[in-house]
């Protein structure tokens, strides 16, 4: 099964155009609509893309030149304006290209936790033309030193614990941020007071082809892989982010919001969805608010004090923020947006939260490879489809295949999900084997199961992750969706154990709520009721604290199926 987005050209008939959003978003980017597509062919590939700009994110940073005195980011108590960050941007510019020596082209890596460094150092490589490499702040000091070495990094900013870890160990300049000791890096304050903040913008061409940044993947199976983004992905990833909030507050009939909006990014910056998060706000000049960690406590602060419109995280956090919302509704107000991602989310959470906030809540499904979310949904949308990952986004293309053949399966069949379209990238890092494997035609082979029906994609599991019990296909993502029902299970994840006869049996790692009765039978009961009785979990392991995840929120299977907590 192969279909396009909801192009009315192509797909006026599908009952998905016909809902309010859909309707919305068809005229948006109708012909001389504001998100207008246009055919054009990149690197071989027939795309359709934006109209209008930005076109790059040297562009997009160029652009926020409009936004003055606004507020640009906000950490702790410290806060910047848009007019301050851009002047830092040049010098900075300057800098890398005049005092460091880099060339457009050349990789420079940011190992930094979600300091508000962040943004003029991204920002600054951008105009500059130089590939940002965000380097996982979790790696240990080998994993670190590997990614520096594999993408050929020229220069690293890093906050004071990553600096420490790669001090003797590598043999490129590095800039410390917040750092207090005395050491053989260069401090950022005094990298800062060094800058020429009359600079202007870097005599640099930036085309929409090149690479601006490389994303390694979270590596759960293997070493991580580099995937290659262009300006075109990240900016196309922008106006997606932008289209779909236009759409759904117009199908809602919700005027534009009075005042700065603004977004508590909480995802980690050196994931995909943590840069959407940062050029998301910088593309309408909104306030970039970050933690070094999540503080629930803090966030409360931030929203309240700040205003802020919108934020984003994984599931976990978004729960304890929601709840927050929820418990005091005036005080927060006006966080309007309430974006998930990064990991299965439960229906659950979903619908607690249109029951208590209205339809705020919003859904971005992809990979690092699709740059962020090539599927969204929101807004009443989601409130009455919250299974679903949503529509797919303008300019995108879905393939549904069967991963052994690579044909087509039947409409409403579950199989591969393969995506292509402009925020699809054109293959990973010094890695061809692996961009063999994983790409053909423009086409990415996502790992991901699962269908499309009346326009909306729903995804099963990873390919991974299916359990084969007997014969039967048990889908993870389904059984624990299942369990998420359960008032008192805070959190699950369901894997496969071996089992002589059969194969694989079925497992799951639960953790409760404090104080709540552990009963493997009820779990059981639930998981037949909802999905049949050949899914229910066989071994049922208790866990008394949080399940292993990697940075960016996703389990770690592997780890579970190891004996024990």
């Amino acid at each position: 099964m192969q279909r396009r987005d909801d192009d009315p050209a192509d797909t006026g008939t599908d009952r998905a155009d016909r809902t309010p959003t859909g309707l919305e978003i068809a005229r948006l980017t109708a012909p001389g609509g504001e998100f207008a597509l246009r055919e054009t062919v990149v690197g071989g590939v027939p795309l359709r893309v934006y109209e209008r700009g930005p076109h790059t994110l040297a562009e997009l940073v160029a652009d926020t030149a409009a936004f003055g005195d606004a507020v640009c980011t906000v950490h702790e108590r410290e806060r910047t304006t848009y007019a301050e960050n851009l002047r830092l941007v040049h010098g900075l510019a300057a800098a890398f290209l005049d005092e460091y020596g880099l060339a457009p082209g050349d990789r420079l890596g940011i190992a930094m936790r979600n300091h508000p460094e962040w943004v003029p150092v991204f920002s600054a490589a951008q105009l500059a033309g130089i590939v940002v490499v965000p380097l996982n702040a979790w790696w240990t000091p080998p994993e670190l030193v590997w990614a520096i070495g594999d993408a050929g990094i020229r220069l690293v900013v890093a906050d004071a614990e990553r600096a420490e870890a790669l001090l003797g160990r590598v043999d490129v300049p590095v800039v410390r941020v917040r750092g207090t000791d005395p050491s053989a890096a260069r401090e950022w304050g005094e990298l800062a007071a060094s800058l020429d903040l009359s600079a202007g913008p870097p005599p640099v061409t930036v085309r929409p082809e090149d690479p601006a940044t490389i994303v390694y993947t979270s590596g759960t199976t293997g070493r991580p892989k580099g995937a290659v983004h262009s300006h075109l992905n990240h900016v196309t990833n922008a106006l997606n982010t932008l289209l779909t909030a236009r759409a759904t507050a117009a199908a809602a009939g919700s005027p534009p919001p009075a005042g700065q909006p603004g977004s508590l990014v909480t995802y980690p910056l050196f994931h995909i969805a943590g840069l959407n998060g940062l050029y998301g706000q910088l593309l309408v000049g909104g306030k970039i608010a970050t933690m070094y960690r999540w503080d629930r406590d803090e966030a409360r602060r931030l929203v309240r004090e700040e205003r802020l419109t919108g934020c984003a995280g994984v599931p976990s956090t978004i729960a304890e923020l929601a709840a927050l919302v929820i418990e005091h509704p005036d005080e927060l107000g006006s966080l309007t947006r309430i974006g998930m991602g990064g990991a299965p989310i439960p229906g659950e959470l979903v619908r607690r939260i249109a029951a208590n906030l209205g339809p705020r809540a919003a859904n971005g499904y992809g990979l690092t490879e699709t740059t962020s979310a090539i599927c969204a949904n929101a807004g009443a949308d989601y409130a009455a489809h919250p299974d679903s990952v949503g529509r797919l986004a303008p300019g995108a293309e879905l393939r549904v295949v069967d991963p052994e053949s690579s044909d087509d399966v039947a409409a409403d069949s579950v199989g591969e999900l393969w995506f292509r379209g402009p925020t699809v990238v054109a293959g990973y890092w010094n890695n061809p084997a692996a961009t063999a494997s994983a790409f053909a035609d423009g086409w990415f082979r996502s790992g991901d199961l699962g269908y499309e029906r009346d326009g909306w994609v729903y995804v099963v599991d990873r390919l991974k992750d299916v359990v084969l019990r007997g014969g039967e296909n048990v889908y993870s993502v389904q059984v624990e969706a299942a369990l998420y029902e359960i008032p008192w299970v805070e959190e699950v994840a369901v894997y496969g154990m071996p089992h002589a006869r059969l194969g694989e049996e079925v497992a799951a790692a639960v953790r409760t709520v404090p104080g709540a009765l552990r009963d493997e039978e009820a779990l059981r009961a639930q998981v037949a009721a909802r999905v049949g009785a050949f899914a229910a979990p066989t071994h049922v392991v208790w866990w008394d604290g949080p399940l292993p995840r990697t940075a960016t929120g996703k389990i770690l299977k592997r780890d579970l199926r190891e004996p024990g907590p």
